[in-house]
């Protein structure tokens, strides 16, 4: 991509500047950003410098490489509808998310908040809802 530069795998991940992402739109995107955190045990980034929380927005740190999830506050955000139907509100993606133990998988983020609506069109895939209704996949 013109203007950005790739780093190398070898360079220190806060030096380089091709990080890349996605960000969920949220009416509390630090309730949002907790979920996940718990949901896939990465924690919620903190800066080093000192600097308040963002009331606008969270971030997970992944812990490697440069990609990340990130959350912004949207007040006029609008749920999705699953599955999708004609004339509502649609997802604009998903998250998918690999596991071993699809049924234990399932049984945690349901504790953690989620939903797990009855249309799922595959066996070895689960379709759930995250709190703010985005539909995420843990598939094995």
């Amino acid at each position: 991509m013109r203007g950005r530069t790739s780093g190398s795998a070898d360079q220190d991940r806060w030096s380089r500047k091709d990080w890349w992402g996605v960000v969920l739109d949220s009416p509390d995107p630090h309730a949002l950003a907790a979920f996940y955190s718990a949901l896939l045990g990465w924690p919620v980034w903190v800066p080093d410098d000192g600097r308040p929380e963002d009331p606008v927005g969270a971030a997970l740190d992944l812990g490697e490489g440069v990609g990340y999830l990130s959350f912004q506050r949207n007040d006029a955000y609008v749920r999705p509808t699953w599955p999708a139907a004609a004339g509502q509100q649609q997802m604009m993606l998903h998250l998918d998310f690999e596991v071993e133990d699809l049924p234990a998988a399932v049984e945690h983020a349901l504790e953690l908040g989620a939903v797990l609506p009855d249309h799922q069109p595959q066996d070895d895939v689960r379709v759930l809802l995250d709190p703010d209704g985005h539909p995420f996949c843990l598939y094995t």
